[in-house]
């Protein structure tokens, strides 16, 4: 049985206000990968939204269908749904058969698919967030039952859909190359960054680098484990600077931290070939309480991503102050601007030599720093929300 939680139900609020459905049910607050990613996207929207509706009560009532039992977003009606839903295949019978009846009943004026997809069958606006079309321009780093699911739903919801949301302009130009929809239907939302993600006293950056077991120096990397973060490259690329850099900086290990996404097993298997087990270190998904920490105490932050539709990670390290090298895709450049070392993302020589450059000279690091934190103040949840809430309106419009 549905749960509503938070606020009262959509169908007693207030008449005359926007009304808005969210389709929330990917979101996850588990520490693992499905915690990360597009479901920090959904976690942060959703909050930012409720302090948005809490401080402007007029500008739209939001509920939000979630399957996570623990998640909380004080000024958004959550309605719980069953656990089923928290599994792929009772995920999508819920999404695609259960919801449209539910949304028919509350009389919502829009709904919006955080993820990729709306409920096809609902006869009510919508709003979709497509965060990249990775799983068509590299299918082949897919499974084949998430590439299948993509590649049918969300051109369909796309085709549905009153707005669309692209996070990045790469993805609003590859939603117009492969699904040729029109470029007046796509708006560009950027995400935020939270505040936690900020520099601080370099005696807890100690304190933390003292707790975790960690040296004074070294390279991190965050992110899911799987093929198209380039990961395999990362270590080549650590490998072949360790044989050419300094003797006084082969105390400098790699930290490659995250959660096991899919076809992960030839990264470790890339350590193991080169002997790099003492010095590639792999902590695992690391709690979200944590982060701003890890971030402080690198030396330097390491995403050598093929693709992304965005690149949260390289935001949230330059807001702590972390200098960051990352691949010169379209979308990272987006969000770094000036503020990162870049490299040609199929260059391994390329990515080593950044690696050298960066970690052998301060002052270049201590420039990237600044650049970084200026560049990270251009980023909000609260832009995001408000940005998001202007599509609504157009929606409903």
């Amino acid at each position: 049985m549905a749960q509503i939680v938070n606020q009262t139900p959509v169908q007693e609020q207030t008449q005359g206000v926007l009304q808005v459905a969210v389709d929330a049910l990917l979101l996850s607050t588990s520490e693992s990968y499905r915690g990360a990613g597009v479901s920090n996207y959904s976690q942060n929207l959703l909050r930012a939204l409720g302090r948005l509706g809490r401080e402007e009560p007029s500008s739209a009532r939001v509920a939000a269908f979630v399957a996570d039992p623990a998640f909380q977003a004080p000024g958004v009606a959550l309605e719980r749904v069953n656990r089923l839903a928290q599994h792929p295949a009772g995920r999508i019978l819920w999404e695609q058969g259960i919801l449209p009846r539910r949304l028919a009943r509350l009389g919502v004026d829009v709904v919006h698919g955080l993820v990729n997809v709306l409920p096809l069958a609902a006869r009510i606006p919508g709003v979709v967030t497509v965060h990249d079309l990775s799983f068509l321009r590299m299918p082949e780093k897919f499974p084949l039952a998430r590439r299948l699911y993509l590649s049918r739903m969300c051109p369909a919801s796309v085709a549905k859909a009153r707005r669309v949301i692209a996070v990045s302009t790469q993805t609003a130009d590859d939603l117009m190359h492969f699904f040729a929809t029109e470029a007046e239907k796509i708006e560009i939302v950027y995400n935020g960054v939270e505040p936690r993600f900020r520099p601080t006293q370099s005696a807890r950056v100690e304190e933390f680098r003292r707790a975790k077991g960690l040296p004074e120096r070294f390279f991190f990397y965050l992110g899911t484990l799987e093929p198209r973060k380039n990961l395999v490259r990362l270590v080549d690329a650590y490998a072949a600077w360790r044989q050419q850099t300094q003797p006084s900086d082969l105390d400098v290990p790699l930290v490659i931290a995250g959660g096991k996404g899919w076809f992960y097993q030839a990264i470790f298997r890339r350590v193991q070939e080169l002997g790099l087990e003492r010095w590639v270190h792999f902590p695992g998904f690391l709690p979200r309480a944590e982060l701003p920490d890890w971030y402080r105490a690198a030396t330097v932050f390491v995403y050598p991503s093929l693709f992304e539709g965005f690149g949260l990670p390289v935001l949230e390290a330059m807001a702590c102050g972390t200098p960051v090298i990352c691949s010169r895709t379209p979308c990272l450049l987006e969000v770094v601007g000036d503020a990162a070392f870049t490299f040609p993302a199929e260059s391994t020589q390329e990515l080593t030599r950044a690696l050298e450059q960066v970690i052998r000279q301060p002052a270049l690091q201590a420039d990237l720093r600044r650049r970084g934190l200026a560049q990270a103040q251009r980023f909000s949840w609260e832009r995001t929300a408000q940005e998001t809430l202007a599509v609504y309106r157009m929606a409903a419009g």
